[in-house]
């Protein structure tokens, strides 16, 4: 009986040994993925720093900057500005010699529904 309960402690004692073991080796998995995932987080950081600042010189290089692109703005709207006034002056006296003449060349006449007597 004696080397039965041996025998048993001898099991309980390496099934202890194992739960151990197993435990340890998730430990170590679980800091390994921590630092796997840390390792992978900084070079995806470091990858967006590095496109981002690609994309900044290409905004740079071909879109020009965002002052750039006010100037152009207006001094477009500068442009059409100055074209409207040119069309409006130069149609201006034409324009009032109309409506003047509209209003001078009254036909006095009566209206369709005035009844004759």
């Amino acid at each position: 009986m004696a080397s039965q309960s041996q025998g048993v402690q001898q099991l309980l004692a390496a099934e202890k040994k194992a739960a151990e073991k197993v435990s340890e080796a998730r430990k170590r998995k679980a800091r390994r993925l921590k630092q796997a995932k840390d390792e992978a987080q900084s070079e995806i950081d470091k990858f967006k720093q590095e496109r981002e600042k690609q994309f900044k010189e290409y905004e740079a290089n071909y879109l020009g900057s965002q002052g750039d692109v006010a100037l152009k703005i207006k001094s477009d709207t500068a442009t059409r500005i100055d074209k409207g006034n040119k069309q409006v002056s130069g149609n201006k006296d034409a324009v009032i010699e109309r409506i003047l003449q509209l209003v001078k060349d009254i036909n006095p006449e009566c209206h369709q529904n005035h009844i004759k007597n």
